[in-house]
This record gives structure tokens, C-alpha cells and sequence, in this order.
């Protein structure tokens, strides 16, 4: 499974209707393949608010017992 998440820099972004937030990973905003339109409108939009050295990532899923 593949989600995806924005980067600004070294921190990740929580999207909180319309705003924006740097956060550490356990509070990113997660997004599915099927949303990849809409984060990459964050994305921009980002970019237009001024964050700087916007990205996005895909994080690999794996499920393992344990």
C-alpha cells in the first residue's frame, strides 16, 4: 500500500481545513493514491503561502506479524 504525504524541509505538513501546519510524522496529514490530485494542490498551494522546498512522499506500507 502507498500513501502519501507533503514535506516542507525537514518537517511534515498537517492540512486542517484550507490551513496549513509543519508537524513531525505522527501528525502529517496521510492522503491515499486516489487523492494524488488534491496533494498535489496542497502542494501548490504551499508553494504560494511560502513554505519552502515543498515535496511530496510516498510512504510503503508493509504489514508484518510480529
Amino acid at each position: 500500500m502507498h500513501l502519501f504525504i507533503l514535506k516542507s524541509g525537514n518537517e511534515y505538513i498537517r492540512v486542517m481545513e484550507g490551513r496549513y501546519q509543519c508537524v513531525g510524522l505522527d501528525k502529517a496529514s496521510v492522503f491515499p493514491e486516489e487523492l494524488m490530485e488534491k496533494v498535489r494542490q496542497h502542494e501548490t498551494a504551499l508553494k504560494n503561502r511560502g513554505f519552502s522546498d515543498v515535496h511530496i512522499k510516498k510512504l510503503v506500507l508493509t504489514e508484518e506479524d510480529i
